[in-house]
């Protein structure tokens, strides 16, 4: 039998400009209780390319000062699917989810939604309604081996500029 399991909580505060939005997190993120937790992944690396006049606080037991660091550069961080059936880690093992009420997070200041991927912007229709920009990312993810590191932390960059966060 599949296990059933159950997203991590939005980071976001008031101050959220562009919410990026994964699919689901894998399995060492869920084991953590943190998003992009797994070393291969690109996401806290390009955000550090993206910004390297200011460190990211380093190492695992520091996800708090992490957090922190990515809000108070006006991201937040959530997942489209709030729960789902999946063995491994694989966007394409994703079996029964649950979506996350993405306008339920009342961002006052929310510019704009940047979807972590493919499967994430799957469900751009639901953002669309936001009255915001929607933006389709290449995955962070280290199985996304068709981007290099160079153009992904590019792209992401671009987005963030628009929105006046770079």
């Amino acid at each position: 039998m599949t296990p059933r399991l159950a997203g991590l909580a939005p980071l976001v505060s008031r101050d959220t400009r562009v919410l990026v939005l994964g699919s689901f997190p894998g399995g060492r993120s869920l084991a953590e209780q943190q998003y992009y937790a797994h070393p291969q992944n690109h996401f806290w690396k390009i955000l550090q390319a993206i910004w390297p006049d200011s460190p990211l606080p380093a190492g695992a037991d520091n996800y708090p000062a992490r957090g922190a660091w990515l809000l108070a550069r006006g991201l937040g961080l959530w997942d489209v699917y709030a729960a789902c059936e999946r063995e491994g880690s694989l966007d394409s093992a994703i079996r029964n989810p649950v979506a996350n009420d993405i306008a339920g997070l009342h961002l006052p200041r929310l510019a704009a939604i940047a979807h972590n991927g493919a499967e994430s912007f799957k469900h751009a229709r639901h953002t669309q309604g936001l009255g915001v920009p929607v933006y389709r990312l290449p995955s962070s993810s280290a199985a996304n081996a068709s981007w290099s590191f160079e153009r992904k932390r590019e792209t992401w960059q671009g987005v963030f500029h628009q929105h006046g966060l770079v």
